[in-house]
């Protein structure tokens, strides 16, 4: 299994960058997991509470369990991946059956600030955005689509997205093997990566 890391600040176009890569590739040969479903469980807190924890800290990720969960599918096994929403900022009682692929893509803010899931990646990507872009399209992601109104999302911008990218993601960019500018299309970085990947299933 070929383990693909894309990582980036909160807004890069991550997933842009991941539906890119995978748009030419055959189909079920190729998996995608996000940093996001292995958000810890906060049951214990009420969703004021939960409304209030910095998601964007290494430490709201439960890095044991998707590490875990990586090495099971490595070794050929099925996992349970956990089912977040944003909405409850919790993980829900749901899982998703997760079958082994030849090529795996991981995605996430903080994947690279774990040095033990680095290690498990074969390719590690960092998705650069400029930081107005990010902003911009993380207030319209958690405006139209997570329940966030406006004030809540400056408010946690300036309180935790901004002061943790600088303080864990973009650090992590020297990690990366590619570092792909993501402020327009970039068919170069991708078809590369791309290229990687037909290698290894061929």
């Amino acid at each position: 299994m070929l383990i693909i890391g894309i990582a980036g600040g909160t807004g890069c176009g991550k997933t842009t960058v991941v539906n890119q890569i995978i748009n030419e590739l055959p189909d079920g040969e190729v998996g995608v997991i996000s940093q996001d479903s292995y958000y810890k469980d906060l049951s214990h807190l009420t969703l004021e509470e939960r409304r209030k924890t910095n998601f964007d800290h290494p430490q709201s990720i439960d890095f044991d369990l998707l590490e875990s969960h990586l090495r099971l599918l490595k070794g050929g096994k099925a996992i349970k991946q956990p089912v977040y929403s944003f909405l409850e900022c919790n993980r829900t009682e749901k899982t998703v059956l997760v079958q082994p692929t030849k090529v795996l893509i991981v995605e996430g803010i903080l994947i690279l600030t774990n040095a033990p899931l680095r290690k498990m990646m074969d390719i590690k990507i960092f998705v650069h955005a400029d930081s107005d872009e990010r902003l911009i399209r993380r207030l319209k992601r958690d405006v139209n689509e997570r329940g966030w109104n406006l004030d809540e999302t400056l408010e946690k911008y300036q309180a935790h997205i901004k002061p943790m990218h600088l303080q864990f993601i973009e650090p992590s960019k020297e990690y990366a093997d590619i570092i792909i500018p993501n402020n327009k299309y970039n068919t170069v970085a991708v078809d590369i990566v791309r290229t990687i990947i037909n290698e290894k299933l061929t």
